[in-house]
């Protein structure tokens, strides 16, 4: 996923539009790869060099959190606190992923790459959600 998509999709002059807009896609792509880590834990365990166990818990909890963060998507006005915590979380994923990746895991060198690369296009849904919450705060 490009920066040039992300910012892409966020791009109206209603920050509430941008908000909803990251936060739906941030939902698609969670829940999307939770749906692949539970459907194809082992495949994947295998190419990643992750434990087809520890990919079923984070596909589960990340369908999980993929459906909570498209609830928050589909509300008009997205409620500021759930917000806050989701784009806390993002940043909290990215920086554990980076640092399991680097003291935990022992992947492949092609989950070395994934682990890297979600953790960036995790990273930049939580700059965008809080880009996108302070223009909506700034217009209230």
């Amino acid at each position: 996923m490009s920066a040039t998509l992300l910012t892409a999709v966020a791009r109206t002059a209603v920050p509430e539009t941008a908000l909803r807009r990251v936060l739906a896609l941030d939902a698609v792509v969670s829940a999307g790869n939770g749906l692949a880590y539970v459907a194809f834990s082992a495949p994947l365990g295998r190419l990643l060099g992750l434990g087809q166990g520890l990919l079923l818990g984070f596909g589960a909890f990340m369908l999980l959190y993929g459906a909570g963060v498209g609830l928050l998507a589909s509300r008009r006005q997205p409620p500021v606190f759930p917000v806050r915590l989701v784009i806390e979380g993002n940043y909290a994923w990215a920086a554990l992923s980076l640092v399991a990746l680097v003291v935990w895991f022992e992947p492949t060198t092609a989950g070395a790459v994934w682990i890297a690369a979600q953790a960036l296009v995790v990273a930049s849904f939580a700059v965008l959600q809080q880009l996108a919450l302070r223009a909506g705060s700034g217009r209230q």
